[in-house]
């Protein structure tokens, strides 16, 4: 669904009643649109890592594809019977079925780890490409039949045709998450799909008899004379004014994307946020195109412009609670997409040039779309793409008069003053003046956060004083998103790297604990390992791999029970737990990105790899299920799978068939490690019920770090292990510290059912923590 779907401007009235069959029709075409987009990403999810750049790609596809099918839809109008138009699109959708049932093609082979993107365009467009877009051309086909067949007046649309669109696209796109995924299993969604597009042909079938009957009783021209003379009197459209269309059209699409990739970063990629973010775009151009706006272009103006200043103000950061972040940064989303969308409703043309104008806005849609698929993630190291258009955002209100006012350009000052004061604050230099000159008995860090946040209010408060222009409003945004971002900038930068499969970051600060400076890596918002730079703490594993915590009590268990073992790690990090491997070991990282290979591998950034291991260390590139399955049974004494702790997680690395893989791997007194830890999913119960229905037996450990260790020595981890046999884990049953995992309480995850909403809700109401806590109080 698009603008053209929901505009009811011109309508005069409820009129005529419409033909059930073209209701259907529109409805059935626009539910199946939109039901397919996340059901084929989940489906190509598991061979691309569970990347969040995953969904973003294929709404880039799908947008284009629309964009095909709009474009079929306008050619097509040239034939000049509209019976004839309907025996050639029902030839087309029967074409298109031939493809049919819905998978993903085996024909370009194994995912490239170096092009991924391409792949998976190429994927794409032979798995679902050519239904898409036979479904995307059915509401403005389906329209224009019923004009042709039926009439209309001065080029009105049926206000029933854009109700069926409208419910039919949200409908799907709700049920998806909420209905299908939670309790169909992928197999039954893709038949069931599949099923569903040989009953819409069949509907095509229905509605091309009646046009045939209809046309036989009353033949219709292609277009009324009334109509081809408005035309001809309609003012022409500059292309100032296309181009101002095609920008209002490319912002929201751009921030659509933006705020997934944000939010699948942070959270989790899954359908269920996938939806969120595409189903608010749809709602505003439901919104935007009504004759009486629910929501008015001042309110939302006034919305906008508030929850735009909190959001970059709080871009770098992050918020404490999932529920936040996603109400903050949807909101944000929903009012900047509303307010572009009706600044697009105010440039409306004529309505005989709409069909220019609903050509523009695809085109813009497919624009911001490959802009942050494609384009993005080759010039920017960052997930920059998202701040900057939602700092363009504040560019769509009034712009004139272009030169400011005394009273604009004093706020001005006073924000580039509390810019300047924010700098000063976050600076090296000012908190080296605080450590020999301090503020009376105020520690350093709390006078450094009260001017920074000073500096913040003050960058803010004009923001909010000038929202009402363009130009002074834009200024104070982007200061602001300038000066979040050198408060931000509490630890040194060193660097970052971009890829497909996300950002890495690395960071260097100072740890005295650790002899000094350690170089830390992130990936998004989340920590995937630390190296102190000190000689004397070099080849000591911190954070999660320290030898006090569950994984490094696995690792030297093993080696005091063996002169040599094999190990096999999926997800490499910093390369840690290399710092274990003796001369006789041998170890090899499974890891999907080759940027981290490529990061932790080099001395200059981390020496776990190259310095620490005495023994050899290899790296298989690719997908850890499908790499791990070319591998020898019974080959390995430890199988670590570190790939949780990161927000958006490989769900298909948790699953039964994934845990009857890793079983078959390790050798009979092996183990495999499963690191749980994450910050808003709660994966124990899932990973429990997983190894139960693998048929593995599983202990579980909920580790806290020492009060009084210095940062980055060791850090708090969730972790099972799970062995083969229940004589595999004698040896850790012994050990207080290990709990038998919980009882297979909830359903277990597999290749055709993953419940992240689940997953999510557990994390809120603190199951797996009450289940510790009881289990810690037995007797």
């Amino acid at each position: 669904m698009t603008a053209a779907d929901t505009d009811p401007r011109s309508a005069p009235g409820p009129g005529p009643a419409i033909p059930w069959i073209f209701v259907l029709a529109v409805f059935c075409g626009a539910a199946m649109v939109f039901m397919v987009q996340p059901m084929v990403a989940k489906l190509v999810l598991p061979r691309l890592g569970g990347a969040p750049q995953v969904w973003n790609t294929s709404m880039a596809f799908f947008q284009a594809a629309l964009l095909v099918g709009y474009g079929y839809a306008h050619l097509l109008q040239k034939v000049p019977r509209a019976r004839d138009q309907v025996l050639i699109h029902l030839g087309v959708m029967m074409l298109a079925a031939t493809i049919l049932p819905l998978r993903i093609t085996s024909l370009l082979g194994e995912p490239s780890t170096s092009h991924p993107a391409l792949w998976l365009l190429g994927v794409l467009t032979l798995s679902i490409g050519a239904p898409f877009a036979a479904l995307s051309a059915t509401a403005p086909l389906v329209q224009a039949w019923h004009a042709r067949v039926h009439g209309r007046e001065g080029g009105a649309e049926p206000w029933a045709l854009y109700a069926a669109s409208n419910l039919g696209s949200l409908l799907a796109l709700l049920a998806y998450p909420i209905a299908v995924e939670p309790t169909l299993a992928l197999g039954d969604q893709r038949w069931g799909w599949s099923g569903l597009y040989i009953a819409f042909i069949a509907i095509i079938g229905a509605l091309a008899m009646h046009i045939r009957r209809q046309a036989g009783a009353s033949p219709a021209t292609a277009a009324s004379p009334a109509h081809r003379d408005a035309l001809t009197e309609a003012e022409p459209i500059s292309w100032r004014q296309r181009l101002t269309w095609i920008a209002l059209a490319a912002l929201p699409s751009s921030l659509m994307l933006g705020v997934t990739l944000h939010l699948s970063t942070d959270v989790a990629s899954a359908p269920f946020l996938w939806v969120a973010p595409l189903s608010l775009y749809l709602l505003t151009f439901v919104i935007a195109f009504q004759t009486r706006p629910r929501i008015q272009p001042q309110l939302a103006l006034m919305l906008m412009s508030t929850v735009l200043i909190v959001t970059v103000a709080t871009l770098p950061f992050g918020a404490p609670n999932v529920l936040v972040t996603l109400a903050l940064h949807l909101g944000t989303f929903f009012f900047c997409a509303l307010v572009c969308h009706q600044a697009l409703v105010a440039r409306r043309p004529d309505p005989a040039r709409l069909t220019d104008f609903y050509l523009c806005m695809s085109i813009g849609g497919v624009i911001g779309g490959a802009f942050n698929a494609f384009v993005a993630p080759a010039i920017f190291e960052t997930v920059f793409e998202y701040g900057a258009v939602l700092c363009l955002c504040a560019l769509v209100r009034p712009l004139w008069p272009l030169r400011p006012t005394r009273r604009e350009l004093v706020l001005m000052a006073v924000a580039a003053g509390g810019t300047g004061l924010a700098l000063i604050a976050a600076s090296d230099s000012f908190w080296r003046l605080l450590q020999t000159h301090p503020v009376g008995s105020l520690p350093t860090d709390d006078v450094i956060k009260v001017l920074s946040s000073a500096g913040v209010i003050a960058v803010a408060a004009c923001g909010i004083l000038v929202r009402a222009r363009a130009l002074p409003f834009f200024a104070s945004i982007v200061l602001l998103a300038f000066t979040a971002n050198a408060i931000d900038s509490h630890a040194d930068a060193y660097a970052s790297r971009r890829s497909f499969f996300g950002v890495v970051h690395l960071t260097d600060t100072t740890v005295p604990g650790l002899g000094g400076p350690v170089r830390i890596l992130s990936h998004g918002t989340t920590l995937h390992g630390a190296q102190a730079r000190s000689p004397e703490y070099r080849c000591r594993p911190l954070v999660y791999y320290a030898p006090e915590t569950p994984i490094g009590q696995v690792f030297r268990r093993a080696q005091t029970d063996h002169p040599a073992i094999s190990v096999a790690a999926v997800g490499l990090g910093t390369g840690a737990v290399a710092a274990y491997v003796r001369p006789s070991d041998r170890l090899t990282f499974f890891e999907i990105d080759p940027q981290v290979v490529a990061i932790s591998s080099d001395p200059a950034n981390f020496s776990y790899t190259t310095e620490c291991a005495k023994g050899p260390v290899d790296y298989v590139l690719g997908d850890a299920r499908l790499t791990l399955e070319k591998q020898a049974d019974g080959l390995y004494d430890i199988l670590l799978v570190d790939a949780f702790s990161s927000d958006a997680i490989p769900a298909h690395l948790l699953t039964v068939e994934a845990l009857r893989g890793y079983l078959a791997r390790i050798k009979p007194d092996g183990v495999v490690i499963l690191h749980l830890s994450n910050r808003h999913l709660e994966l124990v119960f899932p990973a429990a019920s997983a190894a139960k229905a693998a048929g593995g037996y599983a202990l579980f450990q909920a580790y806290a770090p020492a009060p009084d260790s210095p940062t980055y020595q060791e850090s708090a981890a969730d972790v099972m292990i799970v062995g083969r046999n229940r004589a595999a884990l004698e040896a850790y049953r012994a050990d207080p510290r290990w709990l038998l995992s919980p009882p297979p309480t909830v359903r277990p995850w597999t290749d055709d059912y993953t419940n992240l909403v689940g997953a999510l809700i557990g994390n809120l109401d603190g199951r797996r923590r009450d289940w510790q806590a009881a289990q810690e109080e037995a007797p």
